[in-house]
């Protein structure tokens, strides 16, 4: 997910080798059991089934959450690909609660060098807990426009499309600028999006200015009224 400019495209990450299962503890690892062939590995799939588990918690609990990142696309229709991790915004004043409900779900909760994001594991797959995306806090607002959507089969709040793009792009800067890896997110929400809000919001910056106009170049948005 894109946060801060350093983890935030939903598919810039590598691949990575050892996968686990979606099924099991929290930390049960991969690989068939004694006489049992080998089977493909689905990462997506695993990536969906930590989210799931994450997201129930969270609302049984009675805890304000958005979900975020290459998930939150995938809930608004775009691509099933998913390569790294699930993101799941909080407010900064409720994270140490979030923290003791996965804690005593039985889930480890790391606390990175970045001040903006707690981690943890779920069923082998990497989440973060995130209370600021590109530099601006989560606030109540913005989890008041969270759609509340199914993610594969389990309802929960997830990132309006404007606020999901706004995350993604905003985090643009000289040192992270990988357009392809938004750009796809971009043709898949186009139709949800304000736009117009969005050029507002941070149009005026040179790295999201620059991709807002290659949308433009590229018929995935139309120009901003009153340019040619």
């Amino acid at each position: 997910m894109t946060h801060n400019g350093e983890d935030t495209a939903p598919l810039r990450r590598p691949e990575v080798t050892e996968l686990r299962l979606a099924t099991g503890g929290p930390d049960q690892p991969t690989g068939s059991g004694p006489g049992q062939p080998d089977l493909p590995q689905d990462r997506s799939q695993a990536i969906l089934e930590a989210t799931k588990q994450i997201g129930a918690l969270l609302k049984r609990a009675g805890h304000r959450f958005a979900l975020a990142g290459s998930v939150a696309v995938y809930a608004h229709g775009g691509s099933r690909y998913l390569q790294h991790d699930a993101d799941f915004c909080v407010l900064r004043d409720e994270a140490e609660a979030v923290a003791g409900t996965l804690r005593e779900a039985g889930l480890p909760i790391r606390t990175p060098p970045e001040d903006w994001l707690l981690k943890t594991t779920c069923r082998g797959q990497n989440i973060d807990i995130i209370f600021a995306l590109a530099h601006q806090p989560v606030t109540e607002e913005m989890l008041d426009r969270a759609h509340v959507l199914p993610v594969d089969s389990v309802l929960m709040p997830v990132l309006s499309p404007t606020d999901l793009m706004h995350s993604l792009i905003s985090a643009f800067s000289e040192h992270y600028c990988d357009f392809g890896a938004v750009l796809p997110v971009a043709r898949a929400v186009r139709e949800k999006v304000d736009w117009d809000e969005l050029r507002v919001a941070c149009g005026d910056q040179p790295m999201p200015a620059a991709f807002l106009f290659l949308l433009e170049r590229l018929n995935v948005i139309d120009p901003q009224e009153g340019q040619p």
